[in-house]
């Protein structure tokens, strides 16, 4: 599956990391010829700057490549998409943590999604240890997947398609998944999920997974399943509805972590609950100034068709905290004031837990998967208050509207349940090295490290 790296170093070319302040120095001891080549193309030393050094007789000998700091691993990301094909190896590097960190930069910039078009990159591959391919190849995997549930067009991953892969990962790890379809959410009691997703041909369900020993610590995932989102009858512009295939990106990120805690064998007892619909307009599709029902019981006014995700992870959550889990996570491309507080390269995340805040927060620092805590701020509960129903599920102010939506998110929770709540872009607006532009795993990396480092058998 990943074809980007090699066993064996003995013919590969030795990639040379240099940080800008120690330029001057490591040039100085290179030799004339390389001086001169490097003056020849006026190479200048910044960040993401790169060379192919030829030998004496012209051949490739080397790559040279200017990375941020000692720590910098992502830069590496972006070889393997500008590199001739070879064999090739990191040089100089006694640190195995920031080996394996390349690796997993080299494999992610590697990536390409090729369901619709071919590949036509020349393949430069590199040399990983075959002590180190296994947790590797563990990351690798759930990321490549998240990304190409992301990348894929609503035609191809509609609620039923996006609830396979469930299925597909519990098969693997041998996990029970069952699910909920159709009209048999208002029997089972999820009638939220079954009114968002009630308008499309392709029925609204709710996948549940289990995994794991029932005496580990409960662990409960949630993501965010809205495999399209016209809006509803709030219905989004063009250009905000063509990138709408990824609002299912929180629910691909729960399956990729999902997916590596069972592969690393975390003693946990986890729990993965994925709402799965599309927002679309029909004759019966919800409207605003409707009420609804939810699970939990509260009456939710539709303040706007085109804030759903918190309706159906309402429901979800609901049921997901009904087991009292030791921890409680969602993921979710929920708002675009999340976007605006953090941009698109950084997760939004909330938590009422002081010393589980500055852990993720560390652990993202650590992996390089930057999170950044946004206030809980309680007085703001009474933006979402209706005159008809408990809630509206849209605040009636046009600030804050992340802190709004996880307060809605939060009525639906026991105040005793330790919960962490993602709201990120969960796509790549631009290309950087090792993350292309497309569907992106965010937060996972962070999450899975303070996960691993929690649960350690």
């Amino acid at each position: 599956m990943f074809n980007c790296f090699i066993d064996e170093s003995s013919r590969s070319i030795p990639i040379i990391a240099v940080v800008p302040e120690l330029w001057s120095a490591w040039l100085a001891e290179q030799t004339k010829a390389t001086q001169q080549w490097l003056q020849s193309i006026n190479f200048i030393a910044k960040p993401g700057s790169y060379s192919l050094l030829p030998g004496s007789t012209g051949q490739l000998q080397q790559i040279l490549l200017i990375v941020n700091d000692d720590a910098d691993f992502w830069t590496f990301g972006l070889l393997p998409n500008v590199l001739p094909a070879g064999h090739y190896h990191i040089a100089a590097s006694d640190k195995p943590k920031l080996l394996e960190q390349i690796a997993l930069a080299w494999g992610l910039g590697a990536y390409e999604f090729t369901r619709y078009k071919k590949s036509s990159r020349p393949l430069a591959q590199l040399f990983i240890a075959k002590k180190h391919r296994s947790q590797l190849m563990i990351k690798l995997e759930a990321i490549y997947r998240v990304r190409n549930l992301i990348n894929t067009p609503a035609d191809d991953m509609d609620p039923a398609e996006l609830v396979e892969n469930v299925f597909e990962i519990g098969k693997k790890y041998h996990a029970t998944v069952t699910q909920i379809v159709g009209t048999d959410l208002l029997t089972a009691n999820y009638p939220a999920i079954y009114t968002v997703g009630k308008a499309s041909c392709h029925e609204p369900r709710l996948v549940d997974l289990r995994w794991g020993d029932s005496k580990h610590p409960k662990l409960t995932l949630v993501g965010k399943g809205v495999c399209f989102d016209s809006g509803g009858y709030n219905l989004k512009s063009s250009g905000n509805m063509l990138a709408m295939k990824k609002d299912m990106g929180g629910a691909a990120n729960a399956i990729g972590l999902a997916e590596m805690i069972m592969a690393h064998q975390l003693p946990v007892c986890l729990r993965l609950l994925i709402p799965a619909v599309e927002n679309l307009v029909s004759g019966n599709a919800y409207k605003p100034g409707d009420i609804i029902q939810t699970r939990h019981g509260l009456t939710v006014e539709v303040g706007n068709t085109d804030a759903e995700g918190r309706l159906i992870l309402a429901d979800a959550l609901c049921e997901a905290d009904s087991e009292s889990p030791e921890l409680l996570i969602d993921f979710a491309t929920l708002t675009g004031a999340a976007r605006g507080a953090v941009g698109t390269e950084i997760s939004a995340f909330f938590t009422d837990q002081e010393p589980l805040a500055l852990d993720i927060m560390q652990h993202g620092l650590q992996e390089q998967d930057p999170v950044w805590r946004l206030p809980l701020y309680k007085p703001y509960q009474k933006l979402l208050d209706s005159k008809f129903a408990d809630l509206n599920n849209c605040g009636c102010s046009p600030f804050a509207g992340a802190i709004v939506a996880t307060l809605f998110l939060r009525s639906f929770i026991s105040e005793e349940t330790t919960w962490l709540h993602f709201d990120f872009n969960a796509y790549n607006v631009t290309t950087r090295p090792g993350r292309p532009e497309g569907g992106e795993a965010m937060a996972i990396l962070a999450v899975f490290s303070y996960l691993a480092s929690r649960y350690a058998a």
